[in-house]
């Protein structure tokens, strides 16, 4: 499983892929303000992205640096 779904928190780890993207906007949409751990995620793909930056969920924990801890970070440079 690449995506863990806790209380308020949502745990990515290793690849997510565009099939998880319609589940993740529906537990959003049914829990609210929710908080993103990427330490454990390798890749994640863009239309998850686009969801948690809709839903402007706020970072918990970022990956590791690299290209995926950029862009991550320069997503959400919104203070999060």
């Amino acid at each position: 499983m690449t995506i863990d779904y806790r209380d308020s928190d949502v745990v990515f780890t290793d690849i997510v892929g565009v099939e998880d993207a319609e589940v993740l906007l529906a537990w959003l949409q049914a829990h609210g303000a929710a908080q993103a751990d990427f330490s454990g995620c390798s890749h994640i793909h863009p239309a998850n992205l686009q969801v948690l930056m809709a839903a402007q969920v706020r970072v918990a924990a970022w990956p590791a640096a690299g290209p995926l801890d950029t862009a991550l970070r320069s997503a959400f440079s919104n203070g999060s």
